[in-house]
């Protein structure tokens, strides 16, 4: 065996750990940091903050008398409020019975502090994930700027072979004939992009320095790839943004949609793609995969993809958004992905798309390092997607979840008692078993689709 060979494989596997544990701890640290401080403003005790499970590498206590702690295992964490039997706030039936006798020290207790104080403590935990992926939505909202209108060439994208007499500055009008609208008319801005030829060169009438001219330059949506998709048929052969796709078996191809439409048309079978690279031509095959992809009106729809996505002739550009419109998209944005969950979950429960759409740890894993190579943004907003399913996931009603203890919270708030201690080792016994069984389900899908 050829040790030396082994050595890039080694790299990414080392990589790809990384960049999911970095992405996982911060997503555990924001939601057990909620967990912490809602429980601390309503005077509940927490005993511990861990981030890990296992042995402890390090731990200091607080003045608040809260043992805060890193552990050997860094896929996820818990808090350990006054009261606790374990991680997953079970009931501690001998230290429960020591503050029976002091009401002041029951008060300070998971389980005997006043209802409100338990349901704000646990919900906070989901909700802290969403207000970190809000927060994040807007930061990468406001770094990119919304685009200037009228629409205002920024910097070029190389493109081979191709005379390009657009400039930085200019202002388009019309392309082709067809003028240019806001690109945050999202409805007029489709019609425009649907009405492009899929040919070049195009004629741009823009204003430059004042003048008005008619300029030659490529498609506007040219076959260039702006962003890969983790564990797509792109990404398995190599394909990078930036590339150029000139060719597909042989046929030229002018712009994304033309590339898109004979994709669609192969049905899955082998496509030879010419690609231009840093001046460099190469040639790359691939097949198609199956994808089921969410619909304007909430079903999914089973299409032929290899996992690219396409950019314009040139990068726009921006102007500053402000922080309200910025706060506004990302709250939108965080809806977006639990309204996409939601119904594809729906949908793959009623058998209508593939089950291997649900990704366990090493899909997830694989995904962080794909996101990662792709630059810190990317990164960073996949840690925002992937918070917001943290946080939804906790909210589903499985006993040992967030979402199960709201559930039983629920229940004392309307019968005026809490459910029997036998109740609730049977329900968080089926809970737990439930989340293994997912778990084992998810894991599966990441070895065998």
């Amino acid at each position: 065996m050829d040790v030396a060979s082994l050595i890039p494989q080694f790299g990414g596997f080392l990589y790809t750990l990384i960049s999911f544990v970095v992405a996982l701890s911060v997503i555990v640290a924001v939601h057990e940091y909620g967990h912490y401080i809602v429980g601390r403003w309503s005077g509940i005790h927490a005993e511990v903050f861990s981030l890990g499970f296992g042995p402890v590498l390090w731990s200091r206590v607080d003045k608040h008398g809260t043992r805060w702690q890193v552990a050997l295992l860094p896929f996820g964490g818990f808090v350990k409020f006054l009261g606790d039997a374990n991680a997953a706030s079970g009931r501690d039936e001998e230290a429960m019975a020591d503050a029976e006798d002091d009401p002041t020290l029951l008060r300070r207790t998971m389980h005997g502090a006043p209802l409100w104080a338990r349901t704000a403590t646990v919900a906070a935990g989901p909700v802290f994930n969403f207000i970190l992926s809000i927060l994040i939505f807007a930061s990468v909202f406001m770094v990119r700027g919304e685009p200037r209108y009228p629409l205002t060439v920024g910097e070029l994208v190389p493109m081979p072979g191709l005379v390009n007499e657009l400039r930085e500055g200019d202002e388009v009008i019309s392309i082709a004939g067809v003028n240019v609208p806001k690109m945050s008319d999202f409805e007029k801005w489709g019609t425009f992009r649907s009405q492009i030829p899929p040919e070049q060169p195009l004629d741009y009438f823009v204003l430059r320095d004042g003048v008005e001219l008619v300029v030659e330059g490529p498609n506007f949506a040219p076959a260039v790839v702006s962003a890969v998709m983790p564990r797509s048929a792109a990404s398995s052969i190599g394909v990078m943004a930036g590339d150029v796709i000139t060719a597909i078996d042989g046929e030229p191809v002018a712009s994304f949609a033309q590339l898109k439409s004979v994709v669609e048309a192969a049905n899955g079978t082998v496509l030879l793609l010419d690609i231009w690279r840093d001046g460099q031509s190469l040639e790359l095959a691939l097949a198609p995969r199956r994808v089921d992809e969410p619909q304007a009106d909430g079903s999914f729809a089973t299409k032929w993809r290899i996992g690219i996505g396409g950019g314009l002739a040139f990068s726009p550009a921006s102007e500053p958004t402000g922080l309200v419109d910025a706060l506004t998209s990302g709250a939108l944005q965080v809806r977006m992905v639990v309204e996409t969950s939601l119904s594809g979950l729906k949908h793959m429960i009623l058998g209508n798309i593939n089950s291997c759409n649900l990704s366990g740890p090493l899909g997830i894993a694989e995904t962080s390092g794909a996101m990662a190579s792709q630059g810190a943004q990317s990164f960073i907003w996949f840690i925002a997607v992937l918070s917001t399913a943290v946080g939804l996931l906790n909210l589903f009603p499985i006993p040992a979840l967030d979402g199960g203890h709201l559930m039983f919270y629920a229940y004392e708030a309307i019968t005026k008692k809490q459910p029997s201690d036998m109740a609730m080792r049977v329900l968080m016994t089926f809970g737990i078993a439930a989340i293994l069984s997912l778990m084992v389900f998810a894991l599966g899908n990441d070895i065998f689709c």
